[in-house]
Formats: structure tokens, C-alpha cells, sequence
């Protein structure tokens, strides 16, 4: 049996599961929009995808310029499913695996993390490609 204690703690914990964090990608780009304070522009995003921004990479050199194939990773060859969520249901569904590849790729390709506006610009390009 459980105590009234044991049923908090257990929906408290239920609560803070990856699942609690699932969203939709349209979700994502609502917060990311309201962040940034103005509509995303799918023609930005796909530029700042397809165009190195002083360092040795893009978006687009892992990732494909059509991001709706999978991609490999320029350093290690691993396998990367398509960015475009037509193509891959379970990308962008996760805020936090967002944010930790939004950070970690944006250093990498920009040299800082990406503002709220060019998330809002790349994911709203990315919502455009469809099956």
C-alpha cells in the first residue's frame, strides 16, 4: 500500500521524466518565437542551415542541405536521422535534447549558441519540408 507521501513522490517523479518534456515541434517553435519577440522566417533559417558562419562547418555539412535524408556527422561518420520533423516524428519533440543540440551544434558551427530568433528561423524551415 502506499502512504500519501509515496503517491507524491512517485507523480513528482513521473512528472520530471524525459516524457514530461515531450512537445511538438510547433510547441517548440511557439516558445522559441514568444522568446525572440517576432515571427519566425523560414528563408533566414535555411540560409543560417546552408551557410558557414566563419568557422569550418554549417548546419548543412552534417545534416544535408535537404534536411529530410539522414546526414553524417563530419568528424565521426555517425549516422544522423533527418532534422525535418515530416521526416523524423520524434525530432524536436524533447525540449531539453533540443536545447542541448541547438547549444552544442551552433558552437560548433557559429562559435556561440544560436539566439531564440534563429532557432525560430531554422525550425520553422525546417516545418516547411514535407513528405
Amino acid at each position: 500500500m502506499f502512504t500519501s507521501l509515496s503517491r507524491v513522490l512517485i507523480v513528482s517523479a513521473a512528472a520530471l521524466s524525459p516524457l514530461a518534456h515531450a512537445v511538438t515541434p510547433a510547441e517548440q517553435l511557439a516558445g522559441y518565437t514568444a522568446q525572440a519577440g517576432a515571427a519566425a522566417q523560414p528563408a533566414r533559417g535555411q540560409q543560417l542551415f546552408t551557410t558557414r558562419h566563419g568557422k569550418d562547418w554549417s548546419c548543412s555539412t552534417c545534416h544535408t542541405a535537404t534536411p529530410t535524408v539522414d546526414g553524417k556527422h563530419a568528424s565521426t561518420a555517425k549516422v544522423i536521422a533527418p532534422m525535418a520533423p515530416a521526416f523524423n516524428p520524434e525530432r524536436f519533440t524533447d525540449t531539453a535534447k533540443t536545447e542541448k543540440w541547438f547549444r552544442r551544434n551552433c558552437n560548433d558551427v557559429m562559435g556561440r549558441e544560436c539566439t531564440a530568433a534563429e532557432k525560430a528561423d531554422v525550425l520553422s524551415w525546417l516545418l516547411t519540408l514535407k513528405r
